[in-house]
């Protein structure tokens, strides 16, 4: 088991958020360590609106807090009403992840009332410190890096999509292997979904970097809805392609296009790598399905149920295979932008 950056980050930030209460000698420093788990987010865009919403709720359930003991005293029906005032509250506002803090910050202002304000005051400031404390330590340290981990997921998912595209018609794996790898790959595509909404909600400053981000990210997006293609295609051959392809005819045409299509794939990562030379004869396109749609639609031979299920397959071919062109266009568009042939696509973004 490995720690990831998140986690280390956590860890470093409680003990920072300690250690500075220790050196403000706040009453309760543990209510600052609580503060700066909750921070803690994946992108430093969430971490900055967290501070925003946090910054606010906490405020709002401050000064109700604050209110709620003047008219009602602090007893644990009090304290226990304000809470869902509150909670409703940040629904209504939209920011049901300042929820926990700011549930926290009433409940331990109402509660220290009865000790005085100094003490109160010193509960506020050790939120504040949490805080601030886990959104230093999160752009500074380590700051995270969606783009580097979004292209290796999807390398890592296009291997394996090639591997059950393959086996898929030849029927090689056995079943509850391939059941499992074809569940991991979809888990693995919506880690991917997550890492592109984390990579597109970070913010740019210079105008030439943003545009050249967008270019990048309409390509991110091409990559994912070619791997969503692909599983489409997989599954598609699961339920419709061996109840059909009862004739040997088929099962080869099928069989080359798939296979055609899983090196195009992989060529086109290639040639995102920088890899292959421009123009390369490696990385052309296979024949087009569409022939193969056609060749089934008017197939005599083939009976009605047959014929349908063969232009599922056939369909979701086509629709992989769209979108693999698409992702080469998209590709030779940036290349077409590069000074050098060889130089990394990413860096020469400037991203």
């Amino acid at each position: 088991m490995t720690i990831g950056a998140r986690v280390f980050k956590t860890g470093l930030a409680v003990a920072i958020a300690l250690w500075i209460g220790g050196l403000l000698d706040l009453k309760l420093p543990l209510i600052a360590a609580i503060a700066t788990v909750v921070m803690i987010q994946p992108s430093i865009y969430r971490s900055w609106v967290q501070v925003l919403q946090q910054l606010q709720s906490n405020v709002l359930g401050a000064t109700a807090a604050i209110a709620a003991v003047w008219l009602v005293g602090s007893s644990p029906l009090a304290i226990g009403i304000v809470s869902v005032m509150m909670i409703l509250l940040c629904i209504r506002l939209k920011a049901e992840e300042t929820i926990g803090l700011t549930v926290v910050t009433v409940v331990v202002l109402m509660e220290a009332h009865g000790l005085g304000w100094p003490l109160v005051m010193d509960r506020l400031a050790a939120l504040l410190t949490g805080i601030v404390t886990a959104f230093v330590v999160n752009i500074t340290i380590a700051p995270p890096r969606h783009r580097g981990r979004f292209v290796a997921q999807v390398k890592r998912s296009q291997t394996q999509l090639s591997l059950l595209l393959r086996t898929s018609v030849s029927n090689e794996l056995r079943e509850n292997v391939f059941n499992q790898e074809l569940a991991g790959l979809k888990g693995q595509l919506r880690k991917l979904e997550d890492a592109y909404d984390l990579y597109a909600e970070e913010r740019v400053v210079r105008k030439v970097s943003r545009a050249d981000r967008a270019r990048l990210l309409v390509i991110y997006k091409g990559m994912l809805n070619a791997l969503e293609r692909g599983v489409t295609l997989i599954e598609a051959v699961e339920v419709h392609y061996f109840p059909a392809a009862s004739d040997a005819r088929w099962r080869d045409q099928v069989d080359r296009q798939i296979e055609a299509l899983c090196s195009y794939h992989e060529q086109l990562m290639w040639k995102w790598d920088g890899l292959l030379k421009p123009g390369a004869s490696s990385a052309a396109p296979p024949p087009e399905s569409s022939a193969l749609l056609k060749a089934i639609s008017s197939a005599p031979e083939t009976t009605e149920e047959g014929r349908a299920r063969l232009l599922v397959v056939a369909s979701a071919i086509y629709a992989y295979e769209e979108r693999l062109r698409r992702l080469d266009k998209l590709i030779e568009h940036l290349q077409d932008r590069r000074d050098g042939a060889t130089e990394d696509p990413e860096r020469l973004l400037g991203l």
